[in-house]
């Protein structure tokens, strides 16, 4: 029986899975998920849980929920190896002296990247990143503890005025409301300097009607217990602080770095048109790991739109390799962006041409996003809970 290894269960890797066991196979395949959580995490939604507009069952199912009606294997542990000539993959499934070793006929490398927090000096003592539910849970804590003292004021620090950072800032600043004093820093002249002009103008306003302060063309050159230390460019300063969160780059485990193939030069696996490995045609690489370019040959940006796309090519050309048919290119299509803004705001930029605020672009978010579940179960239980809660509410408030 042929076998597909899959490492990472994010977009790439889940909806790679998914896709691949809806494909027409004559005889299945067996496919094969690894990962160190035991839940998916879907991460655009991810903010939403510091307002407590959306749950954590919501935006994070398990894998073993997901994966329930269909031939996928899930096997939770971390990838200790990988090897390319012997075509295995060492996994640690957390038993002491034990580990689990697959072998494989295709392998799907979609192991996501982590934020560098080594960059500053203090930052991996003091800040807190945030793109994992350890994350949220780690910052909600000290929010808590916070909230609870009754302070005047509740400092943070954000670094990275990228679009992680300006929903964080619009987030903190709507739960803290009047006692939150938040700070957005980046070493660039623009916030969301990816981003078209006019969602970066709506941003701009969010972030000044929430009294958020904004330092560009800043650097941060040290984390403290308590403290940041600024380079404003003309002068250095220190600032108190009560949480520092850290949203700046992106990097991966060893053992992508030490892989025996090509690698860009921000370590990034260098992949085939087709998404395949160089030298390496049994093994794809997608998601934030792959240095993937676009028709013009620019580096595609690490996020989940583009992971979305790569699974499905990624799917079939694996399906395409073992049925000898075609592979095919990958071709990325910009659809554009939502960023949410604060409990009450979003921007849309559609296409890169059409741009939508307000409710409508929140809404348009939310519809967007759930259509993007990975299982239609899922999709239907997240549906009915969103378009029963007003129903619920005006029952009860009729009551």
């Amino acid at each position: 029986m042929t076998r597909i290894c899959i490492l990472g269960g994010g977009f790439a890797g889940l909806y790679t899975a998914l896709s691949l066991a809806r494909l027409p196979w004559k005889s299945s395949p067996d496919i094969i998920l690894v990962d160190k959580n035991d839940r998916f995490l879907f991460t655009p939604f991810l903010y939403e849980l510091l307002t407590s507009e959306l749950q954590e069952w919501e935006i994070a199912p398990t894998f073993k929920e997901l994966l329930d009606r269909t031939n996928i294997q899930f096997l939770q542990g971390t990838v200790t190896n990988i090897d390319l000539s012997h075509q295995q993959v060492e996994v640690n499934t957390g038993n002491i002296g034990r580990s689990s070793y697959i072998n494989y006929d295709r392998l799907v490398i979609a192991i996501g990247g982590e934020t560098p927090m080594q960059t500053v000096s203090g930052a991996s003592e003091y800040a807190i990143p945030f793109r994992t539910l350890q994350d949220f849970h780690r910052l909600n804590s000290k929010l808590e503890l916070l909230e609870a003292a009754n302070r005047d004021r509740v400092r943070v620090c954000i670094a990275g005025a990228g679009t992680s950072g300006v929903e964080l800032a619009c987030k903190i600043a709507d739960r803290l409301k009047d006692v939150g004093r938040v700070r957005l820093v980046d070493r660039n002249s623009q916030i969301l300097s990816n981003s078209t002009p006019a969602s970066r103008e709506v941003a701009e306003r969010a972030l000044s009607d929430r009294g958020v302060w904004t330092d560009l063309n800043t650097k941060v050159l040290e984390v403290g217990d308590g403290e940041i230390v600024l380079d404003y460019g003309n002068g250095i300063d220190s600032l108190p602080v009560d949480i520092v969160l850290w949203t700046v780059g992106n990097t991966f485990s060893k053992i992508i770095s030490q892989l025996p193939v090509e690698h860009s030069p921000s370590q990034k696996i260098i992949v085939e048109p087709t998404l395949q490995v160089k030298n390496y045609p049994e093994v794809f690489a997608i998601g934030d790991l792959a240095a993937s370019v676009d028709e013009n040959g620019q580096t595609l940006p690490a996020t989940a739109q583009v992971a979305f796309q790569q699974s499905q090519y990624c799917a079939w050309n694996i399906w395409a390799s073992i049925n000898q048919k075609p592979l095919v290119k990958f071709h990325y299509i910009a659809l554009g962006e939502f960023i949410s803004l604060g409990v009450d705001g979003a921007t849309a930029s559609l296409l890169g041409k059409i741009n939508i605020t307000g409710f409508p672009a929140q809404a348009m978010r939310r519809i967007a996003y759930l259509l993007r579940m990975p299982t239609i179960q899922h999709q239907w239980k997240i549906g009915t809970a969103w378009f029963s809660k007003p129903v619920i509410e005006l029952i009860r408030r009729s009551l």
